[in-house]
């Protein structure tokens, strides 16, 4: 049995028994390594390893949440929530079946919007959800709206932003990682243009967002009205027309700064660069006061605090699975056991894809794993270079959505679960799992087979 599908089945069986995910992750990892030879002080060596590599993305998820938090600050983010609050409580106020409906549709729409604009605009990535989502929360009470819905919206913007248009953090994954990690495996990629390889895929993804929008989860779920639980900030924040400026012009920065690490392909972190940035400029302007610094960020970066551990310990898993030398043998296994059948072999390689982003969590950590092994099985196998670019594109993401450990899961649940009524596992994993990993493997079969 392959060490990586059984440590990955672990890791799932675990999280569905509600075994902390952080736990799920060591203990999977263990089996893993275990079972792929490393033995116990082997395994713990390559997962203290691993441990290092999350560090920087726990750092920058943390200043993320510290200049998420300083935007808070400024009020921007309650003055926006109070206003979508006040526009939907008037609309649904109307009574009327067509009035709660496009308060509905509003709510939902409002939410896709701030997801994608996480990715780009505003690259702020998961750090939005704990702001804006849990005051909403008692809006989408009145409404019965089911939040696996909103989870599902939520992973909606975070995934498939990234996985087809090239800017901000989709200029990371496309044109840094995937195609970047395609030229190192020795494929030649001129004249390729990557959203061409993968609007297939995202067409998946966009079918799975409306069957959970019209089908899934269009009945009323009833809620109770609880306080919350888990707060952004408990503090009286005063709105003043500087520190809404203020603001703005730090998210501006922050984006421009990010764009251009981007586009000269800087070895700085854009997000770690342009988060601190961002925080130098509300410091430097006064908008947050020096007395209340420490106070506005270590609630911003306690707000990601959970997020950031559970990548670190993904890293660790990561690490442990990579160690193992299972990963080549269970693509190969998959190639030679559809030798000859391009369609089979398609899927084989996508599933494998999806057991392996499940695991570590990251579709910007997989790609680095597979593209090597991938690139030069497509070839063998017959695929175009477009079609070979399609497939790692939408191994790599497969997974994203739907794993215990993907921060497009866990940012959802931190948001949606603001009151405890918000399982990780059943309201936010085992919903995206179902409605994108399942569209998006059959969208990329297809694109594999007529690209």
């Amino acid at each position: 049995m392959n060490a990586v599908a059984v440590a990955v089945l672990v890791v799932l069986v675990l999280a569905v028994l509600r075994v902390h995910v952080v736990l799920a992750l060591l203990l999977g990892g263990i089996v893993g390594g275990m079972l792929g030879g490393l033995g116990l002080t082997g395994t713990m060596l390559a997962f203290q390893d691993g441990l290092g590599g999350g560090a920087k993305i726990a750092l920058s998820y943390a200043l993320l949440g510290a200049f998420a938090m300083a935007v808070a600050n400024s009020g921007l983010p309650k003055m926006l929530a109070d206003w979508l609050v006040r526009r939907i409580g008037k609309q649904s106020g109307d009574g009327s079946a067509t009035a709660v409906k496009a308060t509905e549709f509003g709510l939902i729409g409002g939410t896709l919007a701030m997801a994608v604009m996480s990715q780009n605009l505003i690259p702020v990535h998961i750090a939005f959800i704990p702001l804006l989502i849990p005051p909403l929360l008692q809006v989408m009470n009145t409404l019965k709206l089911d939040r696996r819905l909103i989870a599902c919206v939520l992973t909606f913007g975070l995934v498939t932003t990234y996985m087809f248009l090239p800017v901000g953090f989709g200029k990371i994954f496309l044109e840094d990682i995937l195609m970047g990690n395609i030229r190192e495996a020795g494929m030649d990629t001129t004249g390729i243009h990557v959203m061409s390889a993968m609007w297939i895929p995202a067409v998946g993804m966009v079918i799975g967002l409306l069957v959970a929008v019209f089908i899934s989860y269009r009945k009323p779920r009833e809620y109770d009205n609880r306080p919350l639980t888990i707060q952004a900030d408990d503090k009286e924040v005063t709105v003043t027309k500087y520190k809404m400026i203020v603001s703005i012009i730090a998210i501006v920065l922050c984006f421009a700064i990010q764009l251009y690490l981007t586009n000269t392909g800087s070895d700085a972190d854009p997000l770690l660069v342009g988060a601190i940035t961002g925080l130098a400029l509300f410091m430097a302007s006064g908008a947050v006061k020096w007395n209340e610094a420490d106070d506005v960020f270590s609630a911003g970066m306690r707000m990601m605090a959970l997020i950031g551990f559970i990548m670190i310990t993904a890293q660790g898993f990561a690490s442990v699975m990579s160690e193992t030398g299972a990963i080549p043998d269970l693509v190969q296994g998959a190639a030679d056991l559809f030798q000859g059948n391009k369609a089979a072999a398609a899927f084989a390689i996508l599933v494998v894809g999806l057991i392996v982003t499940m695991g570590i969590g990251s579709s910007f950590s997989t790609l680095p794993i597979i593209t090597a092994i991938y690139v030069p099985l497509c070839a063998a196998l017959g695929f175009s270079p477009l079609a070979t670019v399609s497939i790692i594109g939408t191994a790599g993401a497969l997974g994203d959505a739907g794993s215990p450990a993907s921060d497009s899961t866990l940012g959802p649940t931190s948001g949606l679960n603001a009151d405890g009524q918000h399982d990780h596992i059943r309201d936010s994993v085992i919903p995206t799992f179902i409605h994108y990993n399942i569209p998006l493997l059959l969208a990329g079969w297809v694109a594999a087979m007529v690209l």
